[in-house]
């Protein structure tokens, strides 16, 4: 049995590998994890998987769980996430924290020898160059659970990485994928949450109507993949059916497909290298008739733009560019900015680094 340990339960990276869990209990046994201010949810978790430690954001709600559960240890804070992430009955870490919070626990939890199942995309976009080299120390499996990675990852199952021409990852467009620029002077925060395939936290699903969503997982790619960015590619496809590409120097291309649903990559990611079956709806190509392509235009995807070029420059460059990006959306989201200012914002932020 894979013992997890799961940083950031009450996500929807989290809540999805809880259910991947729970379809699977002979399988796996979550024995960690951590939430935010979700104290309710914490509590419903703690009811139905017995987990042995708790970690909370604050020190009084972690007072008050441990009067609730004498039973369980809790910790809190930074330095809980981090005692998440190492836990000692723990094999398997599920980064699926927001920002760059997991990148600590993650590089300790490498030291500790855990498997890293990352859908924390700051920890590669910030520090890709740390982690990938600890996990190459410690030889620890480094195992994708964004659908992109993941399709690219189980498309390379057997190959040579020698014989990569390129990787193209496939992208939605999301919600604004048919405005122009001038249609998008005016769009709301309601319409930018409206994505077309994917069900997403809205940090997320706003990254994915600018694009950006898809830069920061170039610069992952790049990353997990040993890829100059010339060997990256970013296709438009609006089903989401083909999760992304890999193309050898013969010619041919290996694509993963499946329905739009996050918990495929997430269970393959747990179970590699072997696959369980998955309740959930099945691929039917007839029925969806016609999949579509279109060329990536990087003036109408900005952000897109913005991201490949501050992973060609590197150094610090994708640092700034995560943080501004992460700044940006906050205010967005909460009604301070337009959309259109959010590359704006980045952009600036980019001009004035040097790194």
């Amino acid at each position: 049995m894979k013992k997890i340990s799961l940083m950031g339960a009450s996500g929807s990276i989290g809540t999805q590998t809880l259910d991947i869990i729970r379809q699977h209990p002979d399988e796996f046994q979550l024995v960690a994890f951590s939430v935010g201010k979700n104290i309710h949810f914490a509590r419903q978790v703690i009811n139905e998987f017995h987990p042995e430690l708790v970690s909370v954001l604050e020190k009084s709600s972690m007072e008050m769980l441990k009067a609730e559960f004498p039973s369980i240890s809790f910790t809190y804070g930074q330095l809980g996430l981090t005692e998440v992430a190492v836990y000692n009955k723990a094999n398997i870490l599920v980064n699926a924290v927001l920002g760059r919070v997991g990148l600590e626990p993650t590089l300790q939890a490498i030291e500790e020898r855990k498997t890293i199942a990352i859908a924390n995309k700051e920890t590669l976009v910030t520090a890709g160059h740390l982690v990938m080299e600890a996990a190459k120390n410690y030889g620890v499996d480094l195992l994708p659970f964004d659908s992109e990675h993941s399709a690219i990852f189980q498309a390379l199952q057997g190959e040579n990485a020698k014989n990569i021409d390129r990787l193209i990852l496939t992208a939605s467009g999301g919600s604004f994928r048919d405005y122009s620029r001038a249609d998008l002077e005016a769009v709301t925060v309601e319409q930018a949450l409206n994505h077309p395939n994917w069900s997403m936290g809205a940090k997320i699903t706003i990254d994915s109507a600018t694009m950006m969503n898809k830069g920061l997982e170039v610069i992952e790619a790049h990353w997990l993949f040993s890829l100059p960015y010339d060997k990256i590619d970013c296709l438009l496809h609006n089903e989401s059916i083909i999760h992304s590409m890999v193309e050898f120097h013969d010619s041919s291309v290996i694509a993963q497909l499946g329905t739009p649903d996050m918990r495929v990559p997430i269970q393959y990611a747990l179970s590699y290298p072997d696959r369980l079956p998955l309740k959930n709806k099945r691929l039917d190509l007839a029925k969806i008739g016609q999949l579509h392509f279109k060329e990536m235009d990087y003036d109408r995807f900005r952000c897109l733009a913005l991201a490949y070029q501050a992973g060609k420059e590197g150094g610090s460059m994708p640092a700034v560019l995560n943080a501004a990006n992460e700044a940006a959306v906050a205010a967005f989201l909460e009604g301070k900015i337009s959309f259109l200012k959010i590359e704006e914002l980045i952009e600036k932020a980019l001009t004035r680094h040097s790194c």
